[in-house]
């Protein structure tokens, strides 16, 4: 497994799936063109990439180009690194037939073809036997004693500190955690759920 400090930036699920068998580390999909409506989404983006750095890696077919693109306008060229896969022509084996180009997209890369895209584009690369590096080191136990989880109010808790990090609403606790580590110190995280307990009770 590689450990990489910067964020990749995938389209879907199915390429996010394929990519964690290869990387410790970070990975956010951008639901297909789903970002370029989602002001959420790309600030999110935005943050990690200005926190830690992103790497693209979308399908090398015209819409994975035409999401690759709208991303590199978007973020300043300095925080960003472009993961290329070949032209592989076929199928993936979930797909009744193949994509419109005829291209297979990151999901049906094979591993190690993934693994060399990610360094020949520069990728960060962590020594060690731990944990990608994260700016916290927050546990599910962490958010439990915050009260993020485990209560009957977590849900509205959580909700409540999504709102203030200007993170999609939906995201669910695990997704929360892995944002939280890549945005914030553990202290940082405990400062913001108590200034939200203290505007509650005001």
């Amino acid at each position: 497994m590689l450990k990489i400090k910067e964020a990749i930036i995938v389209e879907g699920r199915y390429d996010k799936n394929s990519l964690s068998q290869v990387v410790d580390g970070l990975i956010l999909e951008t639901s297909g063109f789903g970002v370029f409506k989602d002001g959420e989404k790309l600030e999110l983006i935005r943050r990690l990439a200005q926190r830690q750095g992103i790497i693209v890696l979308t399908d090398s077919d015209g819409a994975g180009f035409v999401i690759r693109n709208y991303l590199k306008g978007a973020i300043p060229k300095e925080q960003v690194k472009h993961a290329y896969i070949p032209d592989v022509y076929g199928k993936e084996r979930r797909k009744r037939k193949a994509g419109k180009e005829g291209k297979l997209g990151v999901e049906g890369m094979n591993p190690e073809v993934l693994r060399q895209a990610l360094l020949r584009a520069g990728a960060t690369v962590v020594d060690g036997d731990g944990p990608a590096p994260a700016r916290g080191a927050l546990t599910p136990a962490d958010l439990f004693a915050l009260g993020l989880t485990g209560r009957p109010d977590s849900a509205a808790r959580r909700e409540k500190l999504l709102h203030r990090l200007g993170l999609p609403q939906h995201m669910n606790s695990k997704a929360l955690l892995a944002m939280l580590n890549a945005l914030h110190t553990p202290d940082e995280v405990a400062q913001m759920v108590e200034e939200l307990e203290q505007s509650k009770e005001e």
